[in-house]
Order: structure tokens, then sequence, then C-alpha cells
């Protein structure tokens, strides 16, 4: 992935080290060496757009936990891994802004924070072992870039372009956001079965994964910078974290009832939706008879 020399965002904090953290993923007060259980919790944590209950499950409930006060602190510019994951949100606000403009409506780009262990947010406190995730509440995507490291180590997902994914992914839940499509399903959290709740959330995370594949094929159209491999990482990160693939991993069965993300099949198909077509319209898995 021919990224550098690209237009950073300047939408990045570096919260890295003003928290708490040390000694494996922190979950509800105990420290859980990285395993199988921790591979579960990514699974199910990772490229979460729900942490109002998720987070507040996790740190065991309560109000929302005040975010940092304070001016925001901008990575060092010598550090490389802040530089990519700058530049790689740099082009989704490109490339959200200009659908967003041609659509009639203003793109509001999120904050990205870089942090360690553990983070307050609007929604709660946030944990490394979540993953990535989204908070509707302050509008900003919170990662620990150790879980790049994760990837490559524990899930089976190396390459530049599959963290790319990443974070295109969560910018997807962002857009869900500002056009009102997670406040909807949240709002039906406590109306249906739990069940049906996991369906709408796997709808969501999939409409998520084509959004990252609309970014993937948009950005290429504009910068020309993917390279032979790089689109099949991206597949291939969507695959390994597929619910039913972390599930057998981690407990030797699959509950498809339970899913909360998609199964592997459905993540790969949907980012290459958005990957082959590059259309918002395309993605709308809520109205999908088939995922």
């Amino acid at each position: 992935m021919k990224w550098e020399g690209n237009r950073e965002s300047t939408n990045v904090e570096d919260q890295r080290g003003s928290g708490g953290g040390g000694g494996g993923f922190g979950l509800g007060g105990r420290s859980i060496g990285i395993g199988t259980v921790v591979l579960a919790l990514i699974g199910w944590g990772v490229f979460g757009i729900n942490p109002l209950t998720t987070i507040g499950v996790l740190s065991g409930g309560g109000s929302p936990a005040p975010t940092q006060q304070g001016p925001a602190k901008a990575p060092p510019a010598n550090d490389q891994g802040a530089k990519f994951v700058s530049t790689v949100l740099a082009s989704t606000e490109d490339v959200w802004s200009d659908i967003f403009t041609k659509g009639g409506a203003q793109y509001r780009a999120p904050r990205l924070v870089l942090f360690t262990g553990v983070t307050r947010t609007a929604c709660g406190t946030g944990q490394s072992a979540m993953g990535p995730f989204y908070c509707p509440g302050d509008q900003k995507v919170y990662l620990d870039m150790d879980f790049f490291n994760t990837m490559s180590r524990q899930l089976g997902a190396p390459g530049e372009f599959a963290r790319a994914y990443v974070v295109a992914h969560e910018v997807g839940h962002h857009v869900q956001n500002l056009l009102g499509i997670s406040g909807k399903v949240d709002a039906m959290r406590g109306r249906v079965s739990e069940r049906e709740q996991n369906a709408l959330s796997v709808r969501l995370e999939l409409q998520a994964d084509c959004y990252a594949g609309i970014w993937a094929n948009r950005s290429q159209q504009a910068k020309s910078w993917l390279e032979q491999g790089d689109i099949e990482s991206a597949v291939n990160a969507a695959q390994q974290i597929g619910d039913d693939k972390l599930q057998r991993e981690a407990t030797g069965t699959v509950r498809p009832d339970s899913f909360t993300h998609g199964s592997s099949a459905q993540r790969v198909r949907w980012f290459t939706q958005g990957y082959k077509t590059g259309s918002v319209q395309s993605c709308d898995t809520f109205q999908a008879g088939s995922l």
C-alpha cells in the first residue's frame, strides 16, 4: 500500500500513556492474558458499534464516564504507525466528504483517539480487549494500536491494508451514526428479543464492512495506492474475524443465533460488495433478503 506522502488528518488525538493499562487485556477489573478467551472477546468487540451497551457490560455499567478534558495532543511527527492511521483517516474524510456533498449534505468527520489499555469515552470506559470501537456519544473512533499486532500474530490477518480496513470499518459506523441508522437500531434495544437484536447488530456490522469497501473503491480511484495483495489482505481480515470462525476456535462450536457481527463469508461478501460497486445504495443490508 503506497500511503506515504499522502495527506494526514489532523483529527487524531494521542492519549497513549495518559490512562491505565499493563499486564494483558483488562476486562471488568480483571486482567486476562492473550488466548482463546481474549480472541473470542476481540471477535465480539472488534469493529463494534454499540459501546453504549458493550462498554457498560464490560465495565460494570453506570453512567457514561467523562471524556478527557483539555487540548488534544497530536501524535509525534516521527511515529510511523500514527502517520499511517492519520493518512488512512484523511482518505476516509476525502471519500465520505465527496459522497455526502454529492448527496446534498455536509460530512462531519470523526476524531480518532489513540490509546493504550483503557480510556474514558462519552460511552463509558473503553478497554483494549474490546478491539477498536466507535462511540456515537462523542463521535470518536478509539484504537489501541497494539490491536494491529494481535491481528497479525493471533488472528492471522497481517498487512497494512488489513489495518486500513479496520479504520475504514469504524469510520463506517460513524457514517451510520450521521445517517441515523445506528440510532434506529439502538432504539430497538429492549423492544425486541436478544436473538432479534443480534440479527440487527449483524446487519449493522455488515453494512459497516460494505462502507469500508466503498472507501477502498473510491480511495483507489483517487490515489491508485493499492498494490498486489492489498485487497486480499483486507478480505482475509474480514474472514478471520467472522463470528463463526472465532466461536469455533474459542469453544469448538458455532451458535448462529448469538452472532453479532456476521459470519466470515458474510463479512467478505459485504466488503467485496462495497469495493466492487462503490455505491452506498448497494450496502443496504437491512433490506437484503439474504446476507
